[in-house]
């Protein structure tokens, strides 16, 4: 003889749960936004869930293990009940145009999560390659730096990277890379940058704006960044530059989002520098640009 089962007519709501691969606090829910009916209630004051009720929440689950909203899912549900009528609780969602629009949505939305799927695993893979923080860059920027050897890269030359890339963007970062890459091969420009370092870092607010050691080190900071522009371009990586400008294109610009303009990064982003130091670094500024325009009319 086989044993007889004999499935119970209604279950309490942790079977329910429990059959259903959610929580007793996930159907509560449900029964408070309305996305599934209250059943009436035992002699013990306790909800009781028969066939209907169960398959009405087998529906919502296999709706939300497809990401579909809450929201989504009562117009879903609300769309059947209005074709069947009201004797319908556990019917099927409709495929009304309402849950065409949905599923477009949850479309889109998905293939944006492989997008971030896809960013995320890829940086994964440089951080595991690189053994550095500099795999937790674009890959534009990794692409640059990557064939540098450990410890050439500062912490410090990371972090102006990680700034550069947040304001201006992958682009932004891999064109200020050739900089790092010629400090990092050019120990005698590197020795200049450290020095030149620490003597803006003393311009603290002890030195007042027109002290005549800022000037001085403006014109010195000038020539040093015409002494870099020189190395870029003796290594060819002005050319490397270019191409970079060349093969930038949308795949890459799905990061352009997190970007701010350079005004805005002004008030957001601070340094602490002294009112001396702001005008070392503004004169040094307005020096290389006029020195760059008089390069550029003599080779015209």
């Amino acid at each position: 003889m086989y044993p007889s089962l004999t499935p119970p007519r209604q279950v309490k709501i942790g079977d329910a749960a429990a059959f259903a691969g959610t929580t007793p606090r996930a159907i509560r829910h449900y029964h408070e936004i309305g996305l599934l009916p209250e059943p009436e209630r035992g002699g013990d004051g306790r909800r009781r869930y028969g066939y209907d009720d169960m398959i009405r929440l087998l529906w919502i689950r296999k709706m939300a293990d497809a990401g579909i909203s809450l929201d989504d899912m009562r117009a879903a549900f609300g769309e059947a009940r209005d074709e069947a009528g009201d004797e319908a609780p556990g019917q099927a969602p409709d495929q009304a145009p309402h849950i065409e629009s949905v599923l477009s949505r949850l479309e889109e939305t998905l293939a944006a999560q492989e997008a971030v799927i896809k960013r995320r695993r890829a940086a994964v893979q440089r951080l595991q390659a690189l053994d550095s923080p500099l795999g937790l860059l674009s890959e534009l920027v990794t692409d640059r730096l990557g064939h540098l050897p450990p410890g050439a890269l500062r912490p410090s030359d990371l972090d102006a990277l990680l700034v550069t890339e947040r304001i201006f963007g992958p682009l932004g970062a891999a064109i200020q890379a050739s900089t790092f890459i010629v400090l990092a091969t050019h120990p005698h420009l590197r020795a200049e940058e450290d020095r030149l370092e620490a003597a803006e870092a003393a311009l603290d607010d002890g030195v007042e704006p027109d002290d005549p050691r800022v000037e001085e080190l403006a014109v010195q900071r000038c020539a040093h960044q015409m002494a870099l522009n020189e190395a870029i371009e003796a290594a060819g990586l002005d050319a490397a530059e270019e191409r970079i400008f060349e093969i930038y294109d949308a795949d890459l610009k799905g990061e352009e989002d997190r970007e701010m303009s350079a005004a805005a990064a002004i008030t957001k982003m601070p340094y602490d520098f002294s009112p001396a130091r702001m005008r070392c670094m503004e004169l040094a500024g307005r020096l290389f640009g006029e020195a760059l325009a008089d390069a550029c009319s003599a080779d015209s």
